[in-house]
């Protein structure tokens, strides 16, 4: 019986109905997305360092994106105004397509045996990471420097990097746009591995690999340890059916290291 909840998640992993988008519609999609992810964090940044930071009145729109920007305090708030203003736009694109954000997006419990599994895979993960990162005397974090330093309170920059940027990712990575990729090979005539499982492979791979570029932060090495975190994510949120397993893992994640960043600094 458990393995039929487990493959009926599996299936509910894939797109099964009309698709909301087209081809070309997946791919505007998928670019205005990008524009929103970065245009929310630099709004983000620009209203944080306004109330924030001092003597801001006079100060150029440049002054404050290089001020803020390394201020801990500045990009806490962005990333929580960014939060906002994602989950705002991701649910009323759904909406306004005629969906379900809650079905779009699988929004829902996932099977708790694929949960503990799924977590086990993710601690492999970060264990492997963790001897390369020591192997090759590689600093990932080393970004969090400023912030950690300048920011008023610790704990909001422990929440905003390890609660609310997990959630506002995956809505946009392994949600919508994971989605709207993986619906494009929809089809019932599908019925052999690869084929039936095309679209959540190639949008996967895809997203897996915007989601990596994205982070401008990192250096060669992160990115390329990011590219593989993110398909875990893809194959939890395929296993499960669930956009929240994914969340849950990515929260575990940036939990472990933001513990580590600290214990290091302690």
């Amino acid at each position: 019986m458990l393995k039929n909840a487990t493959d009926a998640h599996k299936q509910a992993a894939l797109p099964n109905h009309v698709p909301l988008f087209s081809n070309l519609g997946a791919f505007l999609l998928t670019v205005g997305m990008l524009m929103v992810f970065f245009i929310s964090q630099l709004l983000g940044i620009y209203v944080a360092g306004k109330l924030v930071l001092p003597a801001t009145q006079n100060a150029t729109v440049g002054d404050i994106f290089l001020f803020g920007g390394n201020d801990g305090t500045v990009v806490s708030l962005s990333i929580i105004i960014g939060c906002v203003l994602i989950t705002a736009t991701t649910f009323s694109v759904i909406r306004l397509r005629g969906g379900s954000v809650r079905q779009y997006l699988a929004l829902k419990s996932f099977p708790p045996a694929v949960g503990l599994g799924m977590a086990g895979l993710l601690l492999i993960f970060m264990i492997a990471s963790q001897a390369l990162t020591y192997f090759l005397d590689e600093t990932p974090l080393v970004f969090v420097d400023p912030l950690y330093q300048s920011v008023s309170s610790v704990w909001l920059l422990v929440f905003a990097m390890v609660v609310v940027a997990p959630l506002y990712e995956e809505l946009v990575f392994r949600g919508i746009l994971w989605t709207a990729i993986a619906e494009q090979f929809a089809d019932s005539s599908y019925s052999s591995y690869p084929t039936k499982y095309r679209g959540a492979i190639v949008a996967s791979i895809v997203t897996s690999l915007i989601f990596a570029v994205i982070h401008v932060q990192y250096g060669v090495y992160e990115i390329s340890t990011i590219v593989v975190l993110a398909l875990v994510f893809c194959y939890a949120r395929i296993k499960s059916g669930s956009l929240l397993l994914p969340i849950l893992l990515h929260i575990a994640n940036n939990g472990v290291a933001m513990w580590q960043y600290m214990a290091q600094g302690a």
